[in-house]
């Protein structure tokens, strides 16, 4: 007889998937449907059904282990604990705060997130933070932040997307990455919507769309600007909407005509008739949409290809109004909370800028410290990696797996193998915890209670369903007992909704505005959109509110005024609708212009890559690769080539091939099919060893997001010689 059930969410990827947890009399716990969720409505892809088997004994973590010689051992949490204290102490003593480096997780709670931010911040005095969301949409955040004020993954719900008119993807295999929300891209074309895919591979995702652009890796911005283009050239700028809500247009435009359809074709291999067909198709509805994903973003110029999506939604008043807009596809669990909460180099709680003066002073009210003992902004992630063991001499490292994700791998693996000292904390002995010095076994998500903000803005909350392992503790345990070792016995509290209470104190009146919204009201409701601010009350005039509250960008987000009338703010599930976040309302265009890649093919280096994910796997694999079923359909890497690419080898199905980069070499079965470009290759990157696939990825940063090129770099590939 099945007890009752915890409803809770996936712990993968940012669609934050509804779920229950049923006990089994065997003990642990099996996956049951929760269709009252409106993302899925209770469907789950295999990475959410089989979820629970990461919490088997024998497969997750369940003791600390300290380094001896060159095997890692049992120990006790005082050992562990203990000779972190004592390490990180050594190394601030020797050789100053900034040599302690922390980097956290896209998978971290909220209140994880925002207790490492803080803890580095308060308890290291180090500016040395970052984690791998840096990977995932920072290209995106930059480019909405300069159009829009404000940048959340999607400005509107899930639920708009059957209802309007078009929908382009850009870069995004939704069918294998998020498969349960293909759903909505069925139903907006069973509504007689179309939907356009842009990918150089045709992909499940690109064989659902209406019609599929395969422009060559690391040209999407010319496309949008070619789109754009056409779109002056046709007559079809919404004008009135430019002028009453946008500033920047004619320079804007003035980038955009300099890309006539001629010109974009050789860059993108996007033949004219194409383009003309995509700019008809997105401007003869009334509503239509555009959402990014990796594909566009994670490029060196990334932000500005962001930037040309966002100019054509504006150019054609696709964006603050219902059922239209722009919007990108988050992909890790909490990519969106983990950034607006503290772990970026360059943010505190709330979204706010590190560097401003205002923000610091408001959150280091809410900590308790003089807001000049605050560090300023660190470096990026990968810049992070890069500096480890010279300026930076130890490591903290929360729920990521650099040796696997991070680009040009082989030399992020011999960064981490120079530092003094790593501690990690995973779930599992993942194979950058496999080179710590102390590795601590923390809970995941069905062991714990806590909020994650889904690619919506929807914060939402996860609910422990599981005492955990003998042996297991919190990462926010983790945190308070090495603050109170180094000195800092209050302000890292271990209840997570006791710094959630926090959190919401420390992002009121900011971007990301959490204040209205608690524990009860997430049991209660299927989430809450933010902003969601504490309502002022009902005398408070806007004079006398204070300024924290009355941020522009916390008050111009909202689509609704009704928190200055009700007791309980409603939430934002729609940005935008009356203004942008910006000082004026008003979107702004920003001009930019094609460049090519980092790097581009030349007689030594002839081919393309590119990277992307498979359904059965999820990021570095540290926790898919430990589940039978999931490794059984996706056993490992491989390489995906057009069938004239294999002839010129002389490749076979299955035969050995190896990728050779200019920072590397990886070799994996070939796969050969007409569904990718013959100037191109892709490889999945969830594996280690010789298949790791970014072993090869290009560094190279855009420069405003600081987004490494993981989507394209030039190659050779050949058959693999033992």
């Amino acid at each position: 007889m099945r007890t009752t059930s915890t409803p809770t969410h996936c712990p993968y990827c940012a669609l934050q998937c509804g779920m229950a947890l049923s006990p089994l009399p065997t003990g642990g716990v099996e996956v049951v449907e929760r269709p009252d969720f409106p993302v899925n409505r209770g469907a789950l892809c295999g990475k959410g059904r089989t979820a629970p088997a990461v919490l088997a004994p024998g497969v997750r973590l369940t003791s600390p282990l300290v380094r001896s010689g060159d095997a890692l051992v049992p120990a006790s949490w005082e050992e562990a604990l203990d000779r972190i204290a004592r390490e990180l102490t050594r190394v601030r003593s020797t050789y100053g705060a900034d040599a302690l480096g922390v980097f956290g997780g896209g998978g971290l709670t909220n209140e994880k997130a925002y207790a490492l931010g803080k803890f580095a911040r308060v308890v290291l005095g180090t500016s040395q933070i970052d984690y791998n969301g840096r990977f995932c949409m920072s290209s995106a955040a930059a480019g909405g932040i300069k159009a829009f004020g404000l940048d959340r993954g999607l400005p509107f719900p899930m639920e708009d997307i059957p209802r309007t008119g078009c929908v382009i993807l850009v870069g995004s295999n939704l069918a294998e990455t998020m498969p349960p929300s293909l759903r909505f891209f069925h139903e907006l074309r069973e509504n007689g919507g179309t939907l356009i895919v842009v990918d150089p591979r045709r992909t499940r995702t690109a064989e659902q769309a209406d019609l599929h652009l395969a422009p060559r890796p690391g040209t999407d911005l010319a496309l949008a600007l070619g789109l754009l283009h056409l779109v002056v050239a046709e007559g079809r700028v919404d004008e009135e909407y430019v002028a009453a809500r946008t500033t920047g247009w004619e320079d804007a435009r003035a980038a955009a005509m300099a890309h006539w359809p001629e010109y974009v074709e050789r860059i993108t291999g996007v033949s004219v008739p194409e383009l003309r067909e995509v700019v008809r198709l997105f401007c003869e509805p009334e509503n239509a949409m555009v959402l990014t994903a990796r594909g566009p973003e994670q490029q060196s110029k990334g932000t500005d290809t962001v930037g040309a999506w966002i100019n054509l939604c504006l150019a054609t008043g696709r964006a603050g109004r219902p059922l239209s807009g722009y919007g990108c596809l988050t992909g890790q669990g909490n990519g969106q909370g983990g950034r607006e909460h503290g772990q970026k180099a360059d943010q505190l709680p709330g979204y706010r800028k590190l560097d401003d003066p205002a923000a610091r002073r408001h959150v280091a009210e809410v900590w308790g410290v003089d807001p000049d003992t605050l560090p300023g902004p660190g470096r990026s992630a990968y810049e992070l990696l890069d500096a480890l063991g010279t300026d930076v001499k130890s490591l903290l490292l929360m729920g990521s797996n650099p040796i696997v994700s991070a680009p040009r791998a082989a030399h992020v693996e011999e960064r981490i193998g120079s530092l003094d000292f790593l501690a990690v904390c995973d779930v599992v002995l993942s194979e950058t915890a496999a080179l710590a010095d102390v590795v601590l076994p923390v809970t995941q998500w069905a062991e714990e209670t806590g909020t994650t903000t889904s690619l919506e803005g929807r914060v939402l909350l996860r609910r422990q369903a599981l005492t955990p392992p003998d042996g297991v503790r919190s990462d926010l345990e983790v945190l308070h007992e090495l603050a109170a070792r180094l000195g800092v016995e209050k302000g890292f509290p271990t209840d997570p909704e006791e710094v959630f209470e926090e959190l919401r104190r420390a992002s009121a009146g900011g971007i990301a505005d959490y204040s209205g919204i608690t524990y009860r009201r997430l049991a209660e409701e299927n989430g809450v959109f933010w902003p969601c601010p504490t309502p002022a009350p009902a005398s408070a005039s806007p004079a006398s509110a204070s300024p924290a509250s009355a941020s522009p960008a916390s008050t111009s987000a909202a689509s609704t005024s009704a928190a200055s009338t009700s007791a309980v703010h409603p939430g934002t599930p729609r940005l935008f609708l009356d203004r942008f976040a910006t000082p004026d309302g008003r979107a702004r265009f920003v001009p930019v212009s094609h460049r090519p890649a980092a790097e581009e093919p030349d007689e030594e280096y002839p081919v393309l890559l590119t990277t992307g994910r498979v359904v059965s796997q999820y990021q570095s694999g540290a926790q898919t690769r430990r589940v039978d079923e999931l490794n059984a359909a996706a056993p490992g890497p491989f390489v995906e080539l057009h069938p004239r690419l294999a002839a010129r080898l002389g490749a076979a199905e299955g035969d050995p091939v190896a990728v050779v980069s200019r920072r590397g070499r990886a070799v994996a079965p070939a796969r050969i099919t007409t569904g990718i470009r013959p100037d191109t290759v892709f490889m999945p990157f969830h594996w280690p060893g010789e298949g790791r696939a970014n072993t090869l990825t290009n560094p190279a940063l855009d420069p405003t997001s600081r987004m490494p090129e993981f989507k394209v770099c030039a190659v050779r590939v050949e058959i693999a010689t033992p």
